[in-house]
Order: C-alpha cells, then sequence, then structure tokens
C-alpha cells in the first residue's frame, strides 16, 4: 500500500485541514499481498484516466471516519487498517473533521460539507479511485458510524454500502450537558434535531425499502451506546431496510474496531474481489 498524507486548504472550511489516504500497490513487500485493482495498469494518471482521455476502472474507495476523540491518523495506528485494505485492494480515505459529529455546525466550520461534497471531489480529482456509486463506501466508529451512516441516509446515490462501529445513532437521545454541552452549543446551537439531515432515526422511518444501502451495524452488548444501536435495528427491521447486525460482547475499544472493520471490509460488495 501507499500511504499519503494530505494538508490542503479546504474551501468549504476556508481553512486549513489533512486526511490520510491509502493506495493499493502492485508492489508486494513482507506480510502483504501487494493487490491492485482492476484498470490499474497501463499508463493511467493520478487523476483516473487513462492517456487517451477516457475513465479508468479506478480503484474501489472506502470513506473512514474517526470518532470524537480521534483525528485522521487514529484509524492507522490503532488498527491494521492497512494491511486489511492491502487485501481486498481498496483505497481508503480517512478525514480529519475534529468534534463536528460531520454536521454544518451552528457556530463553526462546514464540515459536513467537506465530507460529503468537497472531499469526494478533491479525491476522484488527485487519486485514481473509482467514481462509480458500487465501487464508494463508507464505515466509521462511534461519531464516525453516525457520520457513515448519515452519508448513507441523506446521500444515498452516493455510497454501494455503508457500516458503522459502536455508532451513535441517536444524537437527540445523547446526553449533552456537563463538558459536552460546550460542543453541542457550537454545533447545533439548541436547535431541535428531529426531523433534520442529522436523525438518523427519523431518516430511517421516512425512507422505503431499496432508498437505502445496505447497511452494517456493530455494537459491543457492554457498550453505553447499544440502547441507540438496538432501536436502529429494530426500527430497520420493522420498516424492511437491508441491514446486516450483531450485538456482541465488548465495550467502546480499539480492540472491538480492529476486528470490527475487518468484518466491514468482508461484508462491503467490492467488485472482482473475494
Amino acid at each position: 500500500m501507499i500511504r499519503m498524507r494530505m494538508d490542503l486548504f479546504a474551501e468549504s472550511l476556508q481553512m486549513g485541514t489533512s486526511a490520510v489516504v491509502l493506495m493499493p500497490q502492485a508492489a508486494a513487500g513482507i506480510g502483504m499481498t501487494g493487490t491492485d485493482a482492476p484498470g490499474a495498469g497501463g499508463t493511467s494518471g493520478a487523476d483516473g484516466r487513462d492517456g487517451d482521455g477516457g475513465a479508468s476502472n479506478g480503484v474501489p474507495v472506502l470513506y473512514l471516519l474517526h470518532g470524537l476523540s480521534g483525528d485522521c491518523t487514529s484509524w492507522e495506528r490503532r488498527t491494521s487498517i492497512e494491511r486489511y485494505a492491502d487485501e481486498k485492494g481498496i483505497a481508503v480515505v480517512m478525514p480529519e473533521v475534529r468534534r463536528s459529529f460531520y454536521t454544518d455546525e451552528a457556530v463553526g466550520e462546514k464540515y459536513w460539507t467537506w465530507v460529503a461534497d468537497e472531499l469526494p471531489q478533491i479525491i476522484t480529482r488527485t487519486f485514481r479511485v473509482s467514481t462509480a456509486r458500487e465501487d464508494t463506501f463508507v464505515a466509521g466508529l462511534s461519531m464516525g458510524g453516525f457520520g457513515a451512516f448519515k452519508l448513507a441516509l441523506n446521500r444515498p446515490g452516493q455510497f454501494a454500502a455503508a457500516a458503522s462501529l459502536s455508532g451513535v445513532m441517536d444524537v437527540a437521545g445523547l446526553d449533552l450537558s456537563e463538558h459536552a454541552g460546550s460542543m453541542a452549543r457550537r454545533i447545533w446551537d439548541g436547535r431541535d434535531i428531529a426531523g433534520t439531515a442529522d436523525d438518523l432515526l427519523g431518516l430511517l422511518r421516512a425512507a422505503e425499502p431499496g432508498q437505502v444501502p445496505p447497511l452494517f451495524l456493530d455494537c459491543g452488548t457492554e457498550d453505553s451506546l447499544v440502547d441507540g444501536n438496538r432501536a436502529f435495528i429494530a426500527l430497520a427491521e420493522e420498516r424492511g431496510h437491508d441491514l446486516t447486525s450483531r450485538l456482541r460482547p465488548g465495550v467502546h475499544t480499539w480492540e472491538f474496531w480492529d476486528e470490527g472493520i475487518r468484518d466491514v471490509l468482508d461484508w462491503l460488495p467490492i467488485r472482482g474481489r473475494s
């Protein structure tokens, strides 16, 4: 795998930000498979176009979102995501969003616009990744699990599948008093979350079966967020949505998420991969 850190100016944020990108590489190091994606050969350039100007197949891509206390490096520092992605021949994009809940903050920056709109445009212009919905996925942990399902429910035409590990499924039901109170004021400024793009349960209830991409939900039974995950599972079953779910022994730890992301990658419908 090729590992790159992007430090760039984001127009939607009006400031500099960062993202880490992993790209499949045909050359294999010790203990690595050296897989590459269909269409990787020839004279394809960084913009994913071949020498005649036509669109190449490109590499499937997973947008992998960090949690509340993390950053764009958390997944690669705490798990073996590079090795797992290498086995699947998939690119991984890990953006920086601070403590934004992947939202255009009421008093702050437009992190929803950054992740949902500007970042994918930059990635597809810069790297040889596929622009097809069938090759585009999103996943995350905790706050990032919320962000992954928020993207899938609000932008179903962009993603073929989405996964949440120990995700915040009910933001409206969170206890945002004490130390989290200032964060909630910065993000939502007291506005009612119900019926908005941040209301995952409301979005799931309103969506027709078949409109939502396949979803994968994984949460520990000892996790403080498990009740919200149970509510999401029950509603998905009631509405007939395509949800693969499991509640298993575990808490809010990287050991749990390292195992979970391997299973997510096995579950993703990556074309041309076993």
